[in-house]
């Protein structure tokens, strides 16, 4: 009989009013928050907002291990940042989101393979795969503002045949195909 996987960690979190006004509480009293509906007035977060920020912190953290495994040394100016989309269809509601990721100073192609690595390790780039439409965005141009002429000028990446890629970046979509 083949042995379950140990398991690492468990959130629980309870819940009571949903979106519009509720609040939600983990178990061990670390995360206590308000919600709101996404767009409406009000000081609470929304679910959206909540898994951007789980996913973009889970992502950095599979690139970071991507990079020790390939022993590339990351910018110290590494960010993520995840967008999630709450989309009204025909048939109710459906999210689809962007992943991107900022590694500054790093060869496009390094970058790249980073991001690839990390969107095959990432515990919640796997649990939506196949169910969302998710773009994963990677730029490596450091972008930096002068201060005396109060202009911004970006170090780009160059010697790219496509216009499209000669800002830096590349782009993927991860076309699921579940609507």
């Amino acid at each position: 009989m083949a042995q379950l996987p140990k398991v690492q960690y468990t959130a629980r979190v309870h819940t009571t009013g949903g979106r519009d006004g509720g609040v939600s509480r983990s178990l061990d009293g670390r995360l206590d928050i308000k919600l709101s509906i996404p767009g409406l007035p009000g000081t609470g977060t929304n679910p959206e907002q909540l898994l951007a920020a789980g996913w973009s912190a889970c992502f950095l953290s599979a690139i970071k291990i991507a990079a020790a495994k390939r022993k590339v040394r990351l910018p110290a100016d590494l960010a993520i940042d995840a967008e999630v989309d709450l989309i009204k269809g025909d048939d109710g509601f459906f999210l689809q989101a962007r992943i991107n990721a900022s590694l500054p100073g790093l060869e496009l192609e390094v970058a790249q393979a980073l991001a690839e690595e990390a969107e095959k390790t990432c515990p919640y780039s796997k649990a939506t795969r196949g169910s969302i439409n998710v773009a994963i965005n990677v730029t490596v141009a450091r972008a930096r503002i002068d201060v005396a002429s109060n202009a911004a000028w970006s170090g780009l990446v160059t010697g790219f045949e496509s216009p499209s890629q000669s800002d830096g970046s590349f782009f993927t979509w991860r076309e699921n195909n579940v609507r």
